[in-house]
This record gives structure tokens, sequence and C-alpha cells, in this order.
């Protein structure tokens, strides 16, 4: 790695997921200080998670990180879009525009670190033989033809449970390690409409919901991925005595080992029970949750 960038300095596209995670202690191993991460919010993540990005790597990870908010021009950019894949070729291409722009601000910067892995390879583009683009992931097929910076993917022939081998090697904390991975578009491909401001912060409560019921119940470790999608529909609902018509959001929750096949979780009732009681009292414009029992073939693991 040394040999090959020289003294050129490199940028790491952070996420705070595992996958990013691992990429940048590994290559922050092999150069040290030559690196630093960027973290773009890019209006599109989770409660809190910003915070918890930013705390995590300059107080227990001791990586350089800049923080770009380039959330206006994300949701700019996106609105009125509801096709998946344009939706992803428009928050890639932004992505490596911030990071170049970031880069610049950087000076002698030439390398570009992504934690791309194979799965996302597998999924993005034709890998051995005419296999199918299955779905463009914003770090593969979203990424435009002309980059001016150089790519680097430590991860790119691993799978998550390999990654995630990695990471302990590396001594990144367990917390790290057992997060839910979430895709680089954020929640943009968990609305199956237009991405809006409103449906943003409605998506987020009912996500935040979901991960604290299973937290609190003990299933969280034990589930390979769960998180809330906003629909494109409204249904008939009753408050008190007054009749509602308003959104109606799905909960996905798997298992799995590499992400490549997976079975949808049985949550026990108790807990979505929860989860769907406290999502319809607290979150105002839903009233109306359903569990998604679909396995990965023939559903993928996104909606989008």
């Amino acid at each position: 790695m040394r040999a090959q960038v020289g003294a050129s300095r490199v940028v790491c596209a952070l996420s705070g997921g595992v996958d990013s995670t691992v990429a940048a202690a590994l290559v922050h191993r092999a150069i040290g200080d030559q690196l630093t991460c960027i973290f773009v919010d890019h209006g599109l993540l989770r409660e809190g998670e910003r915070a918890e990005v930013e705390r995590l790597f300059r107080d227990s990870l001791g990586i350089p990180l800049v923080t770009a908010d380039a959330s206006k021009r994300f949701l700019g950019a996106l609105r009125g879009v509801t096709d998946p894949e344009k939706k992803r070729r428009i928050i890639g291409h932004l992505f490596i525009e911030v990071f170049e722009a970031e880069a610049q601000r950087l000076g002698d910067v030439d390398w570009l670190v992504q934690g791309t892995l194979y799965p996302d390879v597998i999924e993005s583009v034709s890998v051995l033989g005419p296999s199918a683009t299955i779905k463009s992931h914003h770090n593969v097929g979203g990424l435009p033809e002309a980059m001016k910076l150089k790519l680097v993917e430590p991860l790119r022939e691993l799978f998550k449970d390999e990654v995630r081998a990695v990471g302990r090697h590396l001594g990144l904390p367990a917390a790290v390690l057992g997060r839910h991975p979430f895709p680089g578009p954020g929640l943009a491909i968990r609305i199956l409409a237009d991405v809006t401001e409103e449906r943003l912060a409605v998506l987020r409560r009912c996500d935040a919901i979901l991960l604290e019921e299973l937290r609190r119940a003990g299933e969280y470790d034990r589930i390979w991925q769960a998180f809330a999608v906003f629909l494109p529909l409204q249904s008939v609902g009753v408050m008190g005595d007054e009749r509602t018509y308003e959104n109606a959001v799905a909960l996905r929750c798997v298992t799995s080992v590499d992400g490549m096949t997976a079975d949808w979780a049985r949550v026990p009732h108790d807990v979505l029970a929860a989860v769907s009681s406290r999502i319809t009292n607290e979150v105002k414009g839903v009233n109306r949750v359903v569990y998604d029992v679909s396995s990965k073939p023939p559903a993928t693991i996104e909606w989008e």
C-alpha cells in the first residue's frame, strides 16, 4: 500500500458502517497520517448517526476525520426522483463530487479508499459471464466514468463475515463490528417514492423505534439487518373516534451470513407488537405497520 500511494495523501469514503470503518482502519495501519477520512452527511442518515460516527473516529480510533454537510445538495438533486436506479446513480455521482471537492481542500490527494465488498460488485456488474445487474451500488455501478481520484478497495473480494474477521484482528470495538449493514444511498432507497424531508423524518423515527425495541428484547445481535421502509400508499385507519387516511410502513428483519442469501427473521410476536404500537402512537402520519416475510432470493434485502 505505501509503495503504491507514495507520499500522496489518501482520503477514505466513510459511512461509519462496518465496511468503510474496517477499510479505514486497515489503510490507516498501512500509511498512518497520510489518510484522512471524509464523512458526507447527505441528509439521508439514520437518527443520531452523524454524531455517533464523529465520536467514534475522533475519540476512539484517532483517525483524522472531515465532515462535509451536503444534505441540501443531495435532497435537491433527488427531488421528484422515484426510480431506484436513478436515485443510486445520482447519489453515487454526488458522493464522488463531494469527495473530490474536499480532497482539493486537503491538498495533494490522489487516492480514494472505499469499503466496497464482493457482493456489491456481484450485484452491480457482470463479473464472470453474462450475469445481470441486480442493482447498482453507489460505490460500484453508481460511480461516474471519469474520476479524478484513483480507487483503493482493500475489501473488494471479501464478504461481510470476512470483513468482520479482519476488523476483529485490527482490534476494532465490538459495537462497531456488530452494527447492522446500512446502504450507502441511505434512507433514499427505503422511501419507495420521491425523497422529502417530511418522509425522511417519519422514516428516521420508525427506524429508530424498531432498533430500540430489538435491542431492548436482546434480538439485535441475532439479526443480520433490520430497518423500516416508507411505502408510497395510504390506508384507512381510526384514531379515537376519527377516521384517518395515513401512511403505511413495512418492517424488514433478516438473518444471513454474507448477504448473498437471507431469510426473514422470526422476531417474537410481542416484540413486533411493541414496535407497531409505538410507531402508530408516536409517529405522526403512520397508521399501519406490516412485516416483510420474503427471503433472498427471490427478494433482495433492501426494497430498492
